[in-house]
């Protein structure tokens, strides 16, 4: 997989152009308080907007104000994907190796926090206002790495392998997607995830 296909499986998951979000920081940011939900910088959304790749890709702080404890070996590059639309601000990142996206053996990781109002109970995320990761068709109610989560199967542009969402606290939710080989450590990166 070259760099412009990589920068385009992550521009993919970006819904509208991250631009849209330079006009200001979001309500949850301006609260300034750690219960706040965690929302790019400005620096960040350029970042997604430009589709810029890390080689390597970042580590255990790769979305400002969310620990990530345990994340998988074998990712070669990584990036922030950012966006705004229908009242959600998204920011996450997503790890990749160089295997072409048909591979079976792909090994790629989307972890993605959501700042939507509307959050507060698991039923909800049914109704979760974005393009890529809803939770509208054949979503299961699951516990997984100690979280009571909506799972799915991954399919379309979140290739294969598995779909995890939680409402971490009233408006905001976390989402994991992992690639097929990075299914059996689903729960412990799902147990890994923390916010302040």
């Amino acid at each position: 997989m070259n760099t412009i296909t990589k920068a385009l499986t992550i521009a993919a998951l970006s819904a509208t152009s991250a631009a849209t979000l330079l006009t200001g920081p979001s309500a949850h940011a301006a609260a300034g308080n750690t219960t706040a939900c965690p929302t790019p910088s400005k620096a960040e959304i350029k970042r997604s907007h430009d589709s810029r790749i890390d080689k390597p890709a970042r580590g255990a702080g790769a979305i400002k104000g969310v620990r990530i404890g345990y994340i998988p070996k074998g990712f070669t590059y990584g990036g922030v994907v950012a966006g705004r639309h229908n009242g959600v601000t998204e920011y996450g990142y997503q790890w990749g190796d160089n295997r072409a996206n048909a591979d079976p053996k792909q090994r790629s990781l989307w972890v993605r926090v959501l700042c939507w109002p509307d959050a507060r109970r698991l039923t909800d995320l049914k109704r979760l206002p974005v393009t890529y990761g809803t939770f509208a068709e054949d979503a299961k109610t699951t516990t997984i790495g100690g979280r009571r989560a909506l799972t799915k199967q991954g399919d379309g542009a979140l290739g294969d392998g598995r779909y995890v969402g939680w409402i971490e606290r009233e408006g905001t939710v976390i989402t994991v997607m992992a690639s097929t080989p990075l299914v059996p450590d689903l729960k412990k990166i799902v147990a890994g995830v923390r916010l302040p």
